[in-house]
């Protein structure tokens, strides 16, 4: 019975070091999301963000018209009218775009309105690249 317990002691401990070295053999890089945001440009960031953690590509499409209105229609009635997209995307605009598809779009202001303001002139810079 000693030994069946010693011998469970060993493999308990031996395992555990074996973890332990695994992880200190692995080097890897990390970067919090401000560091990797300076990294790139306005419109990589805002590429990301459309496509990733803002989940906007789910109802904009760069060319076409899917729940909501185009990127690049978005992008072209924002210049033509002068308007402020990071003040609509913080939720303290009317819409100029589409306003019939605005219920749609509210359910996600909740979303650009936790984005800082880099990641929305990121955001709004991506946008507006699509009429260059």
């Amino acid at each position: 019975m000693n030994k069946a317990v010693f011998l469970a002691a060993v493999l308990a401990f031996a395992s555990c070091k074996k973890e332990g070295s695994e992880k200190t053999d692995q080097t890897t890089e990390s970067y919090s999301e401000g560091e990797s945001a300076k990294a790139k440009t306005p419109e990589e960031l805002g590429k990301q963000i459309f496509e990733g953690t803002g989940n906007c590509f789910a109802c904009h499409q760069p060319d076409q018209k899917v729940i909501g209105p185009s990127v690049k229609e978005i992008a072209k009635i924002y210049k033509d009218k002068n308007g402020d997209m990071l003040t609509f995307l913080k939720g303290n605009a009317e819409p100029i775009v589409d306003p019939s598809q605005f219920a749609v779009m509210k359910t996600n202001l909740p979303v650009t309105q936790a984005m800082s303001d880099e990641e929305l002139k990121a955001l709004e810079a991506y946008i507006y690249s699509h009429i260059k």
